[in-house]
């Protein structure tokens, strides 16, 4: 395997959180000139969740089917075009259609190169591989917020979302130039859509691959009722400026990316504890921000710090959470990654759409949004297969 390979894997796999987040410090900008309508911008948020969701399940048929190159070439293409609708619509509707529609396209971005590292390798070397992936893509929640809060500060909204297209663009080429086939014709899958929905249920059925995945969907559940909040709580509550919340949101993953960098090493000597005592860590820090949120003990440190360790522990839990859900099902790589990224992006669209919706001028619905994630991450969390 090329060395660079991970890294293209990473920036491939970096469409979907440039997506979600290089946008944050815009809500108030876009909300201003479309209007707010119900739910405010956050359900352009859940369109896009919404639209990953469905596109996952049609992404993941498609890679086992066709491969892995060519439905991602296609995919990012359709992202690109896409994101110019974004930059060129004039009201709420038009905008959330134009976001449901790159998500379609960038499913595929994010479900094959996870069907590719399980492709390439098993056990602690999958895991390894997926840490170097998510090194390369937890650049682009330190990258995105801030360089989104310069382009609106600079050229406006609109701006932000012709950068998106310029990257889906360079996305596409490097997949079409680069991008090796991991998946030999021999290996590719020829059912009916009839024995596909079967192959979905015989997944889903497996408790190994529930259990994993929903401890990582309800861990994104967490992570996204914060992404949807945060600006409402940091921009409008506490006054932060687009570019210092850019700032601010880019330190919060600083820790994402160290701790998933360690995930391997930890693994190595602990195993299975490694993600059972970050989500208990996750859940102390989020039960401190929830309190915070509640009395006003600590102010803006007392929401934000909590919420950079629950963020962080993360690190430590969707990576290992993937890896486990995909343990057992390589002959269907794609359909087990596209019916996980499925999961755990609904309940991310979920997430946003609930922060928005409840939206009451506190932090106290996006704090207890994430203590439900963080809860329901551990249930499942217990429930899991030992091994």
């Amino acid at each position: 395997m090329p060395r660079w390979l991970p890294l293209l894997l990473g920036f491939l796999t970096a469409v979907g959180p440039l997506s979600t987040d290089m946008y944050l410090p815009a809500f108030p900008a876009i909300e201003a000139e479309l209007g707010r309508g119900w739910g405010g911008v956050e359900v352009t948020l859940s369109a896009w969740f919404l639209g990953l969701a469905v596109g996952q399940l049609v992404q993941g048929t498609l890679a086992d089917r066709l491969g892995r190159r060519r439905p991602l070439i296609v995919g990012t293409a359709i992202y690109t075009l896409a994101s110019v609708g974004c930059a060129v619509s004039t009201d709420m509707a038009m905008l959330s259609v134009f976001r449901c529609i790159a998500a379609f396209g960038g499913a595929a971005s994010a479900v094959i190169p996870r069907a590719m590292v399980r492709d390439l390798a098993t056990g602690l070397d999958a895991a390894r591989l997926m840490s170097k992936l998510m090194l390369v893509m937890g650049a682009a929640p330190i990258l995105a917020p801030t360089l989104g809060g310069l382009l609106l500060e600079a050229n406006g909204w609109r701006t932000i979302f012709w950068v998106s297209a310029g990257y889906g663009l360079a996305s596409c080429t490097l997949a079409a130039l680069l991008l090796p086939e991991t998946l030999p014709p021999e290996r590719r899958q020829h059912r009916s859509a009839l024995g596909q929905l079967a192959d979905f249920g015989r997944i889903a059925r497996d408790r190994s691959f529930l259990t994993h995945a929903v401890m990582g969907g309800a861990a994104m559940f967490m992570v996204f009722a914060f992404i949807g909040g945060a600006p409402e709580v940091y921009i409008a509550q506490y006054g932060i400026a687009p570019a210092r919340f850019g700032l601010l949101f880019a330190v919060s993953a600083i820790g994402f990316i160290g701790l998933t960098q360690l995930n391997p090493w930890l693994l190595g000597r602990f195993g299975g504890l490694v993600p059972r005592v970050a989500l208990r860590v996750s859940l102390g820090a989020v039960l401190l921000m929830t309190a915070s949120a509640f009395t006003g003990w600590g102010g803006f440190l007392g929401l934000y710090l909590p919420a950079c360790v629950a963020l962080a522990c993360t690190g430590l839990v969707m990576p290992n959470a993937a890896v486990g859900a995909l343990a057992r099902h390589g002959v269907r790589a794609g359909s087990a990654s596209a019916l996980l990224g499925t999961l755990q992006f609904g309940l991310a669209a979920l997430g946003a759409g609930l922060v928005g919706a409840l939206t009451v001028d506190t932090a106290q619905p996006m704090a207890l949004l994430m203590l439900a994630g963080v809860g329901t991450a551990i249930l499942a969390d217990f429930l899991r297969p030992r091994r």
